[in-house]
């Protein structure tokens, strides 16, 4: 397929168009590069193959689609950092959902028939502790998932109205580095668990902040689902080669097994062979204790099964990219 992947310079973004490129796709990223890299794209999916500019210039989204003759677009452009879309909404809503609102009506107008878009667990807020599955109640606490709930509200009627096959991929936590060492997690700030342990080992004077001990939990830390970002990328694959005209559908990405904190700090032990610096920290407002994925959708709708996803492997690929690139994309 001809594929336009947006925010493709980005973290998730830059693996899955490097894999979808691996599949035999022609892919283009379209990206502003106002948080991604040129670097991860150009490794992604080689130089010319990017097209930089905003989703909401119209004239340049339509023009990038019409000159790729897109089929399909995957669609990761976005801001993605909770606290700050609680500090700044209105980036948030004109970014995430007017985006992705000019990125739909510039599908119709060039007859794209098909999108995946990179959505999040976020929509549930805040659970009750047992498993999430695609049934529960969609109930954000934060305009990053406002907006991203928003966005798939959007496909879904897109979908009814124009016959697109729309797919929203609702991420757990998204962690590690390409098998291959190509490509890495690169973000500034950075606020992912897995990242700032390994910073804190490898760089003199670092300390984790580890936020809430007392939660009711074995070891009293947070526990997450963590899912590779090489198995994100291969579901998105998938939910293409399964989008079906006219049809919106909601899937799960995760596990359903969770690690905590104090798992995954004992896992960056091993794997570095040093100790992670680290200190309690008062919990964060709006920090569920629990987020792990119930047997859901992804199986059936999409065949999808996690390869790379078990913690030893996630936490090994962050660090071996980690190391060859102590600075990040600058290092490359």
């Amino acid at each position: 397929m001809r594929i336009v992947v947006t925010g493709g310079a980005g973290y998730i973004g830059s693996h899955t168009a490097r894999l979808l490129a691996g599949k035999g796709h022609d892919v283009l990223v379209y990206d502003s590069l106002s948080r991604g890299h040129l670097r991860a794209a150009e490794l992604a999916v080689g130089s010319g193959r990017l097209a930089v500019g905003d989703l909401l210039d119209e004239d340049r989204l339509d023009h990038a689609l019409l000159a790729h003759r897109a089929e399909a677009v995957v669609h990761f452009a976005a801001c993605a950092l909770v606290g700050e879309s609680v500090g700044r909404p209105e980036l948030y809503w004109r970014n995430n959902v007017s985006g992705t609102l000019a990125l739909l009506r510039c599908m119709v107008r060039q007859k794209v028939g098909h999108i995946v878009f990179s959505s999040t667990c976020a929509v549930y807020g805040e659970p009750d502790g047992a498993d999430i599955v695609e049934s529960l109640p969609k109930a954000p606490v934060n305009p990053y998932g406002e907006t991203k709930l928003a966005s798939e509200w959007a496909l879904a009627a897109h979908a009814r109205a124009h016959g697109i096959g729309a797919t929203a991929l609702r991420y757990f936590n998204a962690a590690g580095a390409d098998p291959d060492g190509h490509l890495g997690e690169d973000h500034d700030p950075e606020t992912h668990l897995i990242p700032l342990a390994l910073d804190a080992v490898a760089f003199q004077g670092r300390e984790l902040r580890v936020f809430g001990t007392d939660w009711p939990t074995a070891d009293g830390t947070c526990i997450r689902d963590y899912v590779h970002v090489t198995d994100l990328a291969e579901a998105h694959a998938l939910a293409l080669a399964t989008s079906r005209p006219g049809m919106f559908r909601a899937i799960n990405l995760g596990t359903g097994c969770g690690a905590s904190v104090r798992e995954v700090i004992d896992m960056v032990a091993r794997v570095t062979g040093k100790p992670v610096p680290h200190a309690a920290a008062p919990r964060r407002s709006g920090d569920p204790c629990r987020l792990v994925a119930g047997a859901g959708l992804a199986g059936p709708e999409l065949g999808w099964v996690p390869r790379y996803s078990d913690l030893q492997t996630i936490v090994s690929t962050a660090w071996e990219w980690r190391r060859k690139h102590p600075r990040g994309y600058r290092s490359a």
